[in-house]
């Protein structure tokens, strides 16, 4: 690429939504940015923003604005399918009026017709196969009601695994987060993707789930979303899950 083509590094950053272009400019001459894993400090410098991989921080920054990236907080009795053949309300009523143009959105992490929470959307197909592998070990956090009091020393047997029907499994966390008579709120923090693990992990323990919500994939978070919305991912949340997954 010659030295005329391309668009200025700063001028990339401000697009991208990282920072005003003086304070990318800063974050420049502070050796904060890479392109093509190399640190570039050169105010002049030019790139090619469908090419180059730019990381701010080593989180990596998408310009590709035929990318898209969703958070939703899917409603109890929704199921995660884009269509249902069978008529009943999918992920893909919710987006429909978002998305426009044939853009193949993938799932990241399906939920039951009868959990809410965070679903992650993206058209990026090996990041969502990434978030999605295992091997990655990407965190997701659930917040479950079950009825009873939650004994002490259910979290230390939950760690150190369950053997379920199709092979043992283990949470990386878990803490009780409020008690009322007959329930207990517990959160729970694991990387298994196995169909209804949550559900089937506390069943296991003698504690059946009555509701379950998602609340965080990696760094992205439900906070205050509320159910049946749909949000853009922030270059910040973005950039966490590239680096996560090794991308």
């Amino acid at each position: 690429m010659a030295e005329s083509e391309g668009v200025r590094l700063q001028k990339v950053l401000s697009q991208a939504g990282i920072a005003s272009r003086r304070v990318a400019e800063k974050m420049i001459l502070d050796g904060r940015v890479e392109v093509d894993d190399r640190i570039v400090t050169e105010l002049g410098t030019r790139v090619d923003p469908d090419v180059s991989v730019i990381r701010v921080d080593g989180a990596r920054i998408t310009v590709d604005d035929t990318l898209v990236h969703l958070a939703i907080n899917k409603p109890k009795g929704m199921h995660s399918t884009m269509s249902d053949d069978r008529g009943r309300p999918c992920v893909g009523d919710l987006v429909e009026h978002r998305v426009r143009g044939n853009k193949k959105l993938f799932h990241v992490g399906r939920l039951d017709a009868d959990t809410e929470g965070l679903l992650l959307l993206t058209n990026d197909g090996e990041l969502a196969h990434r978030l999605m592998h295992p091997s990655y070990e990407v965190p997701k956090t659930y917040l479950a009601t079950v009825m009873g009091t939650v004994p002490r020393g259910l979290g230390r047997k939950l760690r150190d695994g369950i053997e379920l029907d199709d092979g043992p499994a283990r949470v990386d966390d878990f803490a009780v987060v409020d008690t009322v008579p007959g329930k207990t709120l517990v959160r729970v923090t694991l990387h298994e993707g196995r169909k209804r693990i949550v559900r089937r992990l506390l069943a296991a323990v003698g504690f059946p789930v009555k509701e379950l919500v998602r609340t965080e994939i990696g760094a992205v978070s439900l906070g205050d979303q509320r159910p049946g919305t749909i949000r853009v991912l922030t270059q910040k949340e973005l950039g966490t899950l590239y680096k996560a997954v090794g991308m």
